[in-house]
């Protein structure tokens, strides 16, 4: 990438179906890879990613199905959601922080499995939010 791009953040959610490691990992990994797939982005020009899990969600970092994509070198945390009474249960965000050369309004955030209920309007459209 050259020197003239910025810092973009690129969202999603999704839920899994159960408090264990292979959902939380599976889920996880379509989520990421939606993302990667829907925006173009090349693991290398990530800056960091945060990822957030609601309190019912114990059995494993979704930071780990990111490394198991081969995302050695990004900076990853996790962190626990406010549980906030009410909130969709079982739920994994992410942030992506991303250099490129794209526009805000072209950026693809992408909710899947119930979560497209957190921002109707940017799920299911595959189109950047406008």
């Amino acid at each position: 990438m050259d020197s003239l791009c910025w810092v973009r953040g690129v969202r999603g959610a999704t839920t899994c179906e159960a408090n264990e490691p292979e959902k939380i990992l599976e889920a996880t990994a379509e989520l990421l890879q939606a993302l990667v797939s829907a925006n173009e982005i090349d693991p290398l020009d990530l800056a960091s990613a945060i990822f957030t899990v609601t309190p019912d969600l114990t059995a494993a970092f979704p930071a780990e199905a990111a490394r198991q994509l081969g995302w050695h070198h990004v900076p990853l945390i996790c962190m626990q959601e406010i549980a906030v009474p009410g909130s969709l249960p079982r739920c994994i965000r992410v942030l992506l922080h991303w250099n490129t050369r794209k526009r805000q309004d072209e950026i693809v955030h992408v909710y899947l499995r119930g979560a497209e209920a957190l921002r109707p309007d940017l799920a299911g459209t595959g189109q950047p939010a406008r």
